[in-house]
């Protein structure tokens, strides 16, 4: 069916850690399905950090893509932040109909480190990766969820990993993982009764800033995809009219395309 432009206009999303990365990405997705988009994250300006990317930046393509992009920066460690950002959703717009838990929070710029084995890294690094990554995203959803049960209706999308169900390098990454996918069936079952859908999204390897910038990391770029294809992925979950029945469970991004009909921004489709 794919995704037509403007599907979501008048609809609201708020997606954390879209400073880059996977988290720009959707967001830009969103935009361009004509959503009013609140991006957060902690660098607001290009330059402000050694990384490239701001939330600046992301808010003024999502406008540029034909949606309405608002930044508002925002430490996910800190609770009292992730509150103000959603009691300015409320106050400004009356109503959130998506949240993405993207935020993240690694010690290289390209992904957890995998030169080590799990007793060799400091403890410092699984208290980061939980704290950002799993901790935050179940703050977030609380939040949301007071919003989205009163108006009985709404989607939380959680960025996961095939990472939740097999080892790929990292310890404390594939746990978080693992947990993120638990925190998605455990509230995707407790919200269901006030139609609110709750699922996991597993992005297959996605041409992000740090990727591209490793690029001897990785066999084959050839078969990765746009940052923003994982945003039409989120889209067409937003479009669904049978959303619940597909709340609880984890969707890798390629099989959603296939069965959405969407193509990457080049074109391409899941083979």
């Amino acid at each position: 069916m794919g995704i037509s432009q403007g599907s979501l206009k008048g609809k609201v999303a708020l997606v954390t850690g879209a400073s880059r990365g996977i988290g720009k990405g959707i967001a830009l997705g969103l935009g361009e399905a004509g959503c009013t988009v609140y991006v957060t994250g902690r660098t607001v300006r290009n330059g402000e950090s050694d990384r490239p990317g701001s939330i600046m930046a992301t808010a003024e393509q999502v406008q540029q893509l034909g949606g309405v992009g608002i930044l508002v920066k925002c430490d996910h460690r800190l609770d009292s932040q992730v509150e103000s950002v959603f009691q300015r959703v409320a106050e400004e717009q009356q109503r959130l109909d998506i949240l993405v838990n993207n935020a993240t929070l690694y010690s290289l710029e390209y992904g957890p480190r995998e030169d080590l084995p799990f007793w060799e890294l400091p403890v410092e690094e699984w208290d980061m990766m939980h704290t950002v990554g799993l901790r935050s995203s179940y703050v977030a959803s609380s939040f949301a969820a007071r919003m989205m049960a009163r108006q009985r209706s709404g989607l939380i999308v959680n960025v996961s990993s095939m990472g939740a169900i097999k080892y790929t390098g990292n310890v404390s990454y594939n746990v978080v993982k693992a947990g993120v996918d638990m925190l998605t069936t455990g509230t995707a079952e407790e919200l269901r009764k006030y139609n609110v859908a709750v699922v996991s999204l597993w992005p297959r390897l996605t041409r992000t800033e740090g990727v591209l910038a490793h690029p001897e990391l990785f066999s084959d770029l050839s078969r990765s995809w746009s940052p923003i294809f994982n945003g039409r992925a989120v889209a067409a979950l937003a479009t669904d009219p049978g959303i619940m029945e597909k709340s609880g469970h984890a969707f890798q991004a390629p099989l959603l395309a296939k069965e959405y009909e969407f193509a990457d921004v080049d074109g391409k489709r899941p083979e």
